[in-house]
């Protein structure tokens, strides 16, 4: 029986979500599976810089606020960046210990080192321990993203920060200036915010996070107005510089001439796919101008026994999804079978508040000239929602005017991102109004709210 002329069946370049799940996948269909990470430890931007980072650090700033509140009379002492990151430290470790656990557990190979294309069925990779060279049948991309380039500095760490940088502050700043009101922009601005940090948001759109409810975004933005918030839409950075100081200050130049001077700028427009590195003419593939890579549904490039997934092929560039994506090319490309990614994935913003939503919106619901009907609840109404002490929570549901289907749910407030998943079961199972006007929730909990905004729209559908 001739031997095998590949050492891997296949091989995983990225440890983040989509690569590790995806290696996970293939050692599970009892294939030969390796792994290749830059970094030297494991679990991508995803554990390393973004999504276990960012949402343990809002964690901290939501019990710090919480701890003032509960203060009496007496200013509480404003906490140290220390104080807030040694919780984000921590869980950082753990969760790099799960994923390496995981990883050993199913006898994936794990190389640490940078991965370049030789040929379409071979990588190198550099390391400081030196040079070997990988086989594999198939091979999963999964390089996830890197910050973009700020214009006129490099940034430092100190001065001028990407979000890369923000769990590795050594002290709170006073002011912020935030550019770029996408997701990242957003959930620190609002973090920030919260800590009674002077925050200014910069973007060059007329309105933020155009892909949710233009409602719910309405009401974001009151909420982080409230928290003394500054937003400049329709403006755009020119350059960043840092004055010489002391203290040493970000200086941002806009377009339109304007000036806008803080102790820290966060430059937060958009990431890069991290294909840079790759090699990809060797492979015979090509990256678009944002280093994204093209797939086909089963996540297969142009090049037949190479796939991609996670936030290397754009979007919706979630943890969740990229999850998903990974464990579905590894399936392709071992010849499992495979039931497509549900189309109604959720979308979590871990903003304070937080937002979350599953389905169309209103927006999209009224250009496809599709009838619907509103359902709303509000967390003032709620039992629950007084219990924690949230009073501006909003939720609503979009039914089918005809068929009384559910078409979407949004929500702002507390615990949004768990409240969630109730309206994505029923969404995905075809449900609508019906079931949650007979179905009976806990109490006192937000779940009530689907029974509230459920008889909010049966009242407006009778009439």
């Amino acid at each position: 029986m001739p031997s095998d002329p590949f050492d891997y069946d296949l091989l995983c370049i990225g440890s983040g979500p989509a690569g590790q799940r995806g290696a996970v996948q293939a050692a599970k269909l009892g294939k030969r599976v390796a792994l290749i990470e830059r970094r030297g430890t494991l679990g991508g931007a995803c554990v390393d810089t973004g999504t276990i980072p960012s949402k343990t650090f809002r964690e901290a700033v939501l019990w710090t606020r919480g701890a003032h509140a509960r203060a009496s009379a007496m200013i509480p002492a404003r906490p140290t960046a220390a104080e807030l990151l040694d919780r984000v430290a921590m869980v950082v470790a753990r969760e790099r210990s799960v994923i390496a656990g995981q990883l050993s557990r199913n006898h994936v190979e794990v190389f640490c080192g940078d991965a370049a294309f030789q040929d379409p069925h071979t990588i190198v990779v550099r390391s400081r321990e030196g040079v070997r060279e990988c086989t594999a049948a198939n091979i999963l991309i999964a390089t996830g993203t890197e910050t973009t380039a700020t214009p006129g500095v490099t940034p430092d760490g100190e001065v001028i920060l990407t979000s890369d940088d923000v769990t590795q502050m050594k002290t709170l700043p006073r002011t912020l200036a935030v550019v770029g009101a996408g997701v990242v922009g957003v959930e620190y601005a609002s973090m920030f915010a919260a800590l009674g940090v002077e925050v200014t948001v910069v973007d060059r759109r007329d309105r933020p996070l155009e892909f949710l409810d233009a409602e719910i975004v309405d009401e974001l933005i009151h909420q982080m107005r409230k928290q003394t918030v500054a937003f400049r839409f329709g403006e755009a950075v020119e350059r960043l510089e840092v004055s010489e100081g002391p203290p040493r200050r970000a200086v941002l130049w806009l377009e339109s001439g304007k000036r806008i001077v803080a102790d820290v700028a966060l430059f937060s427009v958009g990431r890069q796919g991290a294909t840079a590195r790759l090699g990809l003419a060797a492979a015979g593939l090509a990256a678009d101008e944002r280093g994204r890579l093209t797939v086909d549904a089963a996540f297969r490039t142009t090049v037949p026994h190479i796939f991609a997934a996670g936030d290397v092929i754009g979007y919706p560039s979630l943890a969740a999804t990229s999850s998903e994506q990974g464990r579905l090319a590894a399936c392709h490309a071992m010849g499992a079978a495979a039931t497509p990614m549900a189309a109604h994935f959720p979308i979590g913003i871990y903003s304070v508040p937080e937002i979350s939503m599953v389905g169309q919106n209103e927006q999209q619901l009224t250009a496809a000239r599709v009838p619907y009907e509103v359902g709303v609840a509000r967390y003032r109404e709620i039992a629950r929602g007084q219990i924690v002490g949230d009073d501006s929570g909003f939720f609503k549901m979009l039914f089918h005017r005809e068929t009384r289907r559910l078409l979407g749910v949004h929500i702002i407030g507390t615990g949004a991102t768990e409240l969630l998943h109730i309206g994505q079961a029923v969404l995905g199972l075809g449900g609508g109004l019906d079931y949650f006007l007979t179905t009976v929730f806990n109490y006192p909990t937000l779940a009530e709210c689907y029974k509230v905004a459920a008889l909010n729209a049966a009242n407006k559908l009778a009439v």
